[in-house]
């Protein structure tokens, strides 16, 4: 009885999916590897087509995306781009630490989210603001406190730590302060156009924006109280660490009402497949996030994120860790392929097909996938295969019965490396 690895599979479906060159001769291989130029930020493929670059170009980009040069024989078409990488956002200097983002006139492919990386150094704090979107975080470096209020009074001071994801529904009053020498996390809101007007409201610029006389009356004090209010929104500004205890008549923010998820004290096992964790953090297990799902993937090297798309949201991306190949596929023949690697965010349309492949030998793969939508959902190109009469997948494919029915009826969300 012969027997088809895993790989072979998959390599026999995908592989059906655009029409290619034949394979060469596995004495001709050696020679074709040697002439192609991608490795060197050539755009040359193995049979000599292409040529070098002779005008001004920018080596070190061209080397870290070979795909970009036209490495995969099998991208066609006209795709747009769903990269975008942190280092060439604007960063903004405070006197307690840094922001910079990416919104959707950086992306323009990513309508359903914007991000940012936020520094805050020890005490420093993200003032006192409310959004007219959802926000999101995740603490990847230090700790960091976060406050809010909500429209009943009710209220919640919560530490937390790397690992650790916090969620303001719109609207909901909160403030951020850094407690470890340096923190920083990553930043999420379920709009890519962020920074159009009346999306974020500070309270110093609100009081500076409002008379004396009506702040006075409104909080019962001396006008002249406000006297050293900042006249320009802070953003961030240095503090000092303090009590976090401050009761509320109203109740507390607790239970599926908590703004945070401490996943930080969570067991994620190892996921279908064998190749890494994934850990899912929606409103299934974190009540109160019914804008943004998250999932936290680490993946071993050479290991892959199946074949699979998303039915109900479209993805974005932030990279943490390691370096990363994906195909985007659209429809109508069309497919791009992207390098990305720490840093870099990228947006995967709505259904679009794709995988992400861990293309590092040593290094693991860290990211984090994000979706406008109360939850996390995929469909995995194997599993649909799998259970489908095996006849008809044979037939559609072109390909052997005895493959289609070597084919694993559950998902194998992260591969690992052969």
């Amino acid at each position: 009885m012969r027997f088809f690895s895993y790989a072979a599979v998959v390599g026999a479906i995908t592989g059906l999916a655009t029409a290619r060159p034949s394979e060469p001769s596995k004495h001709l291989r050696p020679l074709l590897e040697k002439r192609q130029q991608f490795p060197q930020g050539e755009p040359i493929d193995a049979q000599g087509n292409g040529g070098p670059i002779l005008g001004g170009t920018n080596k070190e980009l061209d080397l870290q995306n070979p795909d970009n040069l036209g490495a995969q024989a099998t991208d066609n078409g006209m795709v747009p781009n769903f990269k975008w990488s942190f280092s060439d956002s604007k960063n903004r200097i405070f006197p307690g630490g840094w922001l910079r983002e990416q919104v959707v006139t950086d992306l323009p492919a990513s309508r359903d989210i914007a991000g940012a990386q936020l520094h805050l150094n020890k005490g420093a704090l993200r003032e006192l603001h409310w959004h007219r979107v959802t926000e999101w975080a995740y603490v990847y470096q230090g700790r960091v406190r976060v406050a809010a209020v909500d429209e009943d009074g009710k209220n919640q001071v919560a530490d937390l730590q790397v690992g650790d994801i916090w969620y303001f529904p719109k609207g909901q009053a909160h403030t951020l302060q850094g407690l470890d020498d340096q923190n920083e996390f990553l930043l999420a809101f379920d709009d890519g156009d962020f920074d159009a007007t009346g999306t974020t409201f500070g309270v110093d610029d609100w009081i500076t924006h409002t008379p004396r006389s009506i702040l006075a009356k409104n909080f019962g004090v001396n006008e002249s109280v406000f006297d050293t209010v900042p006249s320009k929104e802070p953003v961030v500004s240095n503090g000092t660490i303090g009590s976090a205890n401050v009761d509320s008549p109203n109740g507390m923010l607790d239970g599926n009402s908590s703004y945070v998820y401490k996943l930080s004290q969570v067991d994620v096992p190892r996921a279908p497949g064998g190749g890494g964790t994934l850990a899912k953090v929606d409103s299934r297990n974190f009540p109160i996030a019914t804008r943004i799902a998250a999932a936290i993937v680490t993946l071993e090297p050479k290991g892959l994120r199946e074949l699979h798309w998303h039915p109900n949201a479209e993805e974005w991306l932030y990279f943490h860790k390691g370096q990363a190949r994906a195909t985007v596929f659209l429809g109508g023949g069309l497919a791009r392929t992207f390098d990305f690697r720490a840093g870099d965010t990228g947006v995967f349309p709505e259904n679009s097909g794709h995988y992400i492949e861990n293309i590092s030998e040593t290094e693991q793969l860290v990211w984090i996938e994000l979706y406008k939508s109360d939850r996390v959902a995929d469909v995995s190109l194997t599993q649909w295969l799998a259970l489908t009469p095996p006849d008809i997948v044979a037939s559609v494919l072109k390909i052997p019965r005895s493959v289609v029915d070597q084919l694993k009826k559950e998902k194998q969300i992260l591969i690992a490396g052969q």
